[in-house]
């Protein structure tokens, strides 16, 4: 139970920390309700359980496949943020009844699924973290099991804590507010894709 809840700690703070995919959930909120950002998160949080069993089950040959292939996939995926920045920064809010396109929902969870995905170096933060909480890979199915979901429900708890905060304040600005955060989260987006690529590159 204490490394349960040591792997929830985790997972929830892993989550917390602002990044591109953080920005994004919140912008999908506002635009779209908070069942856009839920399902945005969820695709985040699947992510995280799915590095975090490949780490906490020793999975030696996926883990090998990913860091191998690591800098097209962060390249692609730095390459999409640029794609996303640019697409929300020159977005504007709906005025005169004319609605926001909107991403369906199984793209909005495929899209962040992939975009966590595309950083395979995470395996190896994972690794580290789980060396930390006492989880070695050798360690029996059940404990690994226990701090994988224990990383799953903690990220998916911010993440509905994200989108219910989001969802709430939705409805609460105005377009020209709405204008303001589209810049912001635009910029921060480019921002972390440009980091990203200039990183990969280097």
């Amino acid at each position: 139970m204490i490394i349960f809840l040591k792997g929830l700690l985790f997972g929830f703070l892993l989550a917390a920390t602002v990044g591109p995919m953080w920005v994004l959930c919140f912008r999908r909120t506002l635009a779209q309700g908070a069942l856009a950002g839920f399902v945005s998160g969820m695709g985040i949080a699947v992510a995280d359980g799915l590095y975090g069993a490949v780490a906490a089950f020793g999975l030696t040959a996926i883990s090998g496949f990913l860091l191998q292939h690591g800098f097209w996939i962060r390249l692609a995926g730095g390459t999409f943020l640029v794609y996303l920045g640019v697409k929300i920064l020159l977005s504007n809010p709906a005025t005169n009844g004319n609605e926001v396109p909107k991403v369906s929902h199984p793209k909005a969870f495929l899209s962040t699924l992939g975009l966590t995905l595309a950083n395979p170096p995470t395996i190896l933060a994972f690794v580290a973290i789980f060396a930390g909480l006492g989880l070695a890979s050798n360690a029996d199915y059940g404990t690994a099991s226990l701090v994988v979901l224990g990383v799953f429900l903690g990220s998916a708890s911010w993440w509905v804590l994200l989108a219910a905060g989001a969802g709430w304040l939705r409805g609460r600005v105005g377009p020209k507010l709405v204008r303001v955060i589209n810049v912001v989260s635009g910029l921060t987006i480019l921002g972390f894709a440009l980091w990203q690529l200039a990183a990969v590159l280097r």
